[in-house]
């Protein structure tokens, strides 16, 4: 089982393109059912059942995995046994017609503009590690991009004179973003002042860089906005998604089309985008609610 889910995962990363946190994410899920099978003394994939992977999905629902959890070791298993089909290694499908337990849709948390503008405002643009914060903050609130794909930006991928990035996404698909203003002016300012004395002549191809002059990591980035937001006095617990939320929220409200907003999120089915849809028809909801006479 651990050639094959060896050759599987060597299949997602060369074949369908998929990162290295996805593939983590897979393999994890499949050694955690594997561990299972052992206990079981299952040790041929042929030997396999439907029945077996209900048990299996049973017993984790018992130690209290959340439905999405629970969704996602699904798919990672049914992912597998497709592959598993068609390499042929096996003739039937056990995974098939297994239904997925029903997950509660949650509407994404947004920021309002204003706690935007307080976000913002709270980089110190007088050093260059200010001018870095400002940059990376509104571009990502500018073109609502993964944290995963603000911190892969090269600095060939933005073109401050035409106003756009170029960033690639999951399944490596390239889109173009276009940017606001504001973005384009702490972007050429941090490329500027900021950038060029972080790195003191050393060779780095990455837009947004560490103080040692190396790619930034997601993790580098999530301290940073944790610091800015208790900065800005925002209680709320907000991650870089939040900012992704907020971009496409306030798109919407704003009379984008769902389409555009798709389009500029990466999206590959467009129910995924119309979740926003409903965040803000709860705002324009909640503003009827305090400023209608009669309501």
């Amino acid at each position: 089982m651990e050639r094959l889910l060896k050759e599987f995962i060597y299949f997602l990363s060369v074949e369908k393109g998929l990162s290295n946190n996805t593939l983590e994410s897979y393999q994890r899920d499949l050694r955690k059912f594997f561990l299972f099978l052992q206990g079981k003394n299952i040790r041929d994939v042929k030997k396999i059942s439907r029945a077996v992977i209900t048990d299996y999905l049973g017993e984790q629902k018992d130690k209290g995995l959340a439905p999405s959890t629970l969704n996602r070791n699904l798919a990672s298993i049914r992912s597998f046994y497709q592959f598993l089909l068609k390499e042929q290694f096996i003739t039937e499908n056990p995974s098939l017609e297994l239904e997925a337990p029903k997950t509660e849709k949650k509407l994404p948390r947004v920021l309002s503009l204003e706690e935007i503008e307080l976000l913002l405002e709270q980089p110190e643009t007088g050093n260059t590690i200010g001018l870095r914060d400002k940059a990376m903050l509104e571009l990502l609130y500018a073109t609502g991009i993964r944290v995963s794909e603000l911190v892969s930006l090269n600095v060939n991928a933005v073109n401050t004179k035409m106003g756009f990035i170029k960033c690639n996404g999951k399944g490596n698909k390239e889109r173009m973003i276009p940017l606001g203003s504001a973005a384009i002016r702490s972007i050429r300012e941090y490329l500027k002042n900021s950038r060029p004395k972080i790195l003191k002549a050393r060779d780095e191809k990455a837009l947004f860089v560490n103080q040692q002059g190396k790619r930034l990591t997601r993790q580098g980035f999530w301290k940073i906005l944790k610091k800015y937001a208790l900065k800005a006095g925002i209680r709320r617990d907000i991650t870089p998604h939040t900012l992704r939320h907020s971009f496409a929220t306030h798109l919407l409200e704003n009379g984008a089309d769902l389409r555009s907003v798709q389009e500029m999120l990466g999206h590959a089915d467009i129910s995924t985008t119309q979740i926003y849809t409903h965040v803000a028809r709860s705002k324009i909801k909640e503003v009827y609610n305090q400023t209608h006479p009669r309501a």
